[in-house]
């Protein structure tokens, strides 16, 4: 069975940048990238807010340029998916459908999904109109006509960052209000630029080479209306569904680390990995020697940036600690 130092399951933003980092901390790490590699961003055409791309860079050129960057150094990377763990037993145990390896210590960045509405066009135009990301996203609809789906917090937040940009911000409910914090419904129903279409549902999308126009239904009658982009924002999932057994996951399916869930003032992996002294590694999750990044742990900013800079921490922390186990 093969070995490795540290394994990193997940190949987005989160995990290249752990890659790189382990890497080039002479870790020779291990990526499973997935056989379809790069999250979410491979569905995004252009990023405009991460750092170093004065001129903006497509989703899948900025995945292909962290991969390439994480291999040069050394990372081993596997297009396979991980099928099985077993965080129970030293060294860790991973297996995808044809390899089994064991790790001293794995990073979980294995992202998260935002929760479809299922309807015809959806998929199809993604990132041709329909965006799962207003704040990724807003600036490129200056002037235009947009809908929001939704009416939680989500929906309230990306609303409120497309008119900042978009010349009417729609937003479309199923119920006869909202579900968001009171404060978020206020700031969105006070604002000009704002319509409400209560108790309406999305049907279908509908387009060319991009969005044209949405059938909503309303009391039984279908109605269509002219759009150049919908915004889907009835929440995200996170893809923690491997290790749901083996780490402690909160009420949404986030993987709980030591900085990322409060109990009482203090986080909840906090106060398990005092009992062993293993504080200083705030990326751990709660198995000592299992760190999370991204996606799958950040419920707030849901950001490529963000989602780097957690990897960074990760692949920091998980050396530090494989050095504490010599």
């Amino acid at each position: 069975m093969e070995h490795t130092k540290l394994a990193i399951i997940g190949s987005g933003p989160a995990g290249y940048t752990a890659a790189l980092y382990a890497a080039r901390a002479d870790l020779a790490p291990t990526l499973f990238a997935g056989q379809k590699s790069g999250g979410q961003l491979m569905w995004t055409t252009d990023i405009e807010n991460f750092p170093g791309f004065p001129e903006g860079i497509t989703g899948p050129d900025l995945m292909i340029n962290m991969r390439k960057q994480a291999e040069r150094f050394g990372t081993k990377i596997l297009d396979k998916d991980v099928t099985a763990i077993d965080f129970s037993v030293r060294p860790f145990k991973l297996q995808t459908a044809d390899t089994e390896m064991t790790a001293d210590a794995v990073i979980l960045s294995l992202g998260a999904q935002s929760i479809p509405v299922g309807v015809p066009g959806e998929q199809e135009f993604i990132g041709r109109g329909v965006s799962t990301c207003a704040v990724c996203d807003a600036a490129f609809y200056r002037g235009k006509r947009t809908y929001v789906i939704g009416g939680g917090d989500s929906a309230m937040e990306d609303t409120l960052a497309l008119t900042k940009f978009a010349d009417s911000v729609t937003v479309v409910h199923r119920r006869d209000q909202f579900k968001a914090s009171k404060i978020m419904q206020e700031r969105v129903l006070s604002n000009a630029k704002v319509k409400v279409i209560w108790n309406s549902s999305l049907k279908e999308i509908r387009g060319d080479e991009v969005v044209t126009e949405i059938v909503i239904e309303h009391d039984g009658t279908s109605e269509t209306l002219p759009t150049d982009g919908v915004f889907i924002a009835i929440g995200h999932k996170p893809t923690s569904e491997l290790v749901a057994q083996a780490v402690a996951l909160d009420d949404h399916g986030y993987i709980v680390t030591r900085q990322s869930a409060t109990k009482n003032g203090v986080t909840a992996a906090n106060a398990a990995l005092s009992e062993v002294g293993l504080v200083a590694f705030p990326s751990m999750t709660s198995v000592e020697g299992i760190f999370a990044a991204g996606d799958c742990v950040d419920i707030r900013y849901k950001q490529a940036i963000t989602a780097a800079g957690q990897g960074c921490s990760a692949a920091l922390d998980a050396e530090r600690w494989l050095e504490s186990q010599e």
